[in-house]
């Protein structure tokens, strides 16, 4: 498991709050961000971009994992998710799976809310026996 510094996980979700200031989120009215840790350190963050078609929306999560492998990190150490919510927020399954693509063994995720409540699990509590295929990685 990555050894992630008490004032990194804050920072994270910190970098989560701020992202979800600019979530587009007209048709649910639930604005979200995202923020992942890459195995150098660098931070990513993302806010959920809906979409008239529903089917195109792009979740916090997805969009701040895309922005971090689209600057060619492979290797996510930890993510945080933030919403308005009376519980910590949880990713759903498809940001989940997406997530277990690019985690490093033990890679941790920050659910939080904006009440400052939150929990820390690894990816493999947050999906358990999840898919992988054979292939290079």
């Amino acid at each position: 498991m990555p050894a992630i510094p008490e004032d990194t996980l804050q920072t994270l979700v910190e970098r989560a709050t701020a992202a979800r200031e600019r979530a587009y989120a007209p048709y649910s009215g639930f604005p979200v961000g995202a923020a992942v840790l890459g195995a150098g350190g660098q931070i990513w963050t993302g806010a959920n971009v809906e979409n008239a078609s529903l089917g195109a929306t792009l979740c916090a999560e997805r969009v701040a994992l895309a922005a971090a492998v689209a600057a060619g990190e492979r290797q996510i150490q930890a993510l945080a998710v933030v919403a308005d919510t009376p519980q910590p927020v949880a990713p759903c399954g498809l940001c989940r799976q997406m997530l277990q693509e690019f985690a490093v063994p033990g890679c941790l995720v920050i659910l939080a809310n904006l009440q400052g409540d939150r929990q820390i699990l690894t990816q493999a509590e947050l999906l358990p026996w999840a898919f992988s295929w054979p292939g290079p990685r």
